[in-house]
């Protein structure tokens, strides 16, 4: 035998054997994962500043995957959710991504809440392939990142005109003063898209004072707003700072609405700002007085299992676990790429918060409501706007 043949013949042997073993794996890896779940990791803020808005969202999660479970799971495999609190801090939320993804080798993932922490988180997820929904960052440079970032929520540009059309058309306000956080990115685009509506209605915009999350003293800002002698004081903060603003203003002798966007909906506004919010308006992504059916269906079951109503975060958290249901079973797998692809394709869902159909951006095409802070504190519903 040449020494050619023998080098060959043992080639051929180490090949025989790699392949083998290759082959070996797949078997043992196709027979472990046919015993796995499907893996939803969530990266909310459990805790923090914002904590209702990441605990609502869980609940509404933890909702729709018990459901899903109970009628046989998908896919002929059950769902389970592997939840991070990132604290509200962008580090933890990319901290807690990074696990989701390396660590726990989750097939999808529903967070942030908010678009800073959203920001964070993405470009994570979107090196790694992994498709990411976002209940409720509105911010647009969320899905901008990349192809596999999604969003079921109308995005600022939208919710701007909706505010600034009813501070103009329903309030028939002439001057809009601003308050916006200078740190928060939610925050500063929100307000841009409010000025610009809002002065093409023919409003004027009297001043554009700004704070910091985590500030308590509002005075300066509020005083200076309170010389322009506006109608109507745009705040579109979240309702930790917003209540505060709202006890400051009143104490100082301003009387004109507060208006907000979504990022006031939390019981806690009215906790914070007690009477002083009363009388003031913000958008939201739906109103749980909806007599829609499939709402209220969702209403009472929320109800039964945590002892309280739910908000529209919460049915947002709903209704981004079953979009990822109905993108698994139009997928028919679990290849992240044919999730995204499904995910993209999503036309006329129809979820607890309206028809969700996915633009060309991965952004949810759908209307906004106008809710009221009542003196009892409730949100009541005042109107609907729907999508250009």
């Amino acid at each position: 035998m040449s020494r050619g043949f023998r080098y060959f013949i043992s080639f051929a042997v180490i090949f025989g054997m790699i392949v083998g073993a290759v082959a070996c794996k797949k078997k043992i890896e196709a027979a472990r994962s046919a015993e796995d779940p499907i893996r939803i990791g969530e990266f909310l803020s459990l805790t923090g500043a914002t904590a209702t808005f990441g605990i609502s969202t869980r609940n509404g999660v933890e909702l729709a995957v018990e459901e899903i479970n109970a009628g046989g799971g998908v896919l002929g495999r059950k769902l389970k959710t592997i939840v991070l609190d990132d604290q509200g801090k962008p580090e933890e939320a990319a901290t807690a991504v990074t696990k989701l993804i390396n660590e726990d080798r989750v097939d999808v993932l529903i967070g942030e809440v908010a678009s800073s922490l959203s920001l964070a988180a993405a470009p994570i997820a979107q090196a790694k392939g992994v498709p990411m929904i976002s209940p409720s960052s509105t911010n647009p440079k969320v899905t901008a990142v990349g192809d596999h970032i999604f969003r079921i929520c109308f995005i600022d540009p939208f919710q701007g005109a909706v505010m600034a059309q009813f501070a103009s058309m329903t309030l028939k306000a002439k001057r809009a003063a601003l308050l916006r956080d200078i740190r928060n990115d939610y925050s500063i685009g929100l307000a841009d898209f409010f000025v610009e509506k809002f002065k093409k209605l023919g409003g004027e915009v009297a001043i554009d004072q700004s704070y910091s999350a985590g500030d308590v003293d509002f005075k300066a800002q509020l005083t200076a707003i309170k010389a322009t002698k506006p109608d109507v004081i745009f705040v579109p903060g979240y309702y930790t700072e917003v209540g505060l603003v709202a006890r400051q203003a009143r104490e100082l002798g301003i009387t004109v609405p507060l208006l907000g966007g979504d990022g006031w909906a939390s019981e806690k506004l009215t906790e914070i700002g007690g009477i002083a919010i009363a009388g003031s308006f913000f958008s939201d992504h739906c109103s749980m007085s909806d007599p829609n059916p499939v709402l209220q269906s969702f209403v009472k079951k929320y109800e039964a299992k945590f002892g309280s109503k739910p908000d529209a975060l919460a049915a947002l958290g709903y209704d981004s676990a079953m979009l990822v249901v109905d993108a698994l079973k139009r997928a028919d797998s679990l290849d992240k790429s044919a999730i995204r692809k499904a995910l993209a394709e999503t036309r006329d869902y129809q979820g607890i918060t309206g028809l969700i159909t996915m633009d060309a951006e991965r952004n949810a095409v759908k209307s906004a409501v106008v809710m009221k802070v009542t003196a009892d504190g409730n949100h009541e519903y005042v109107t609907t706007v729907q999508p250009n």
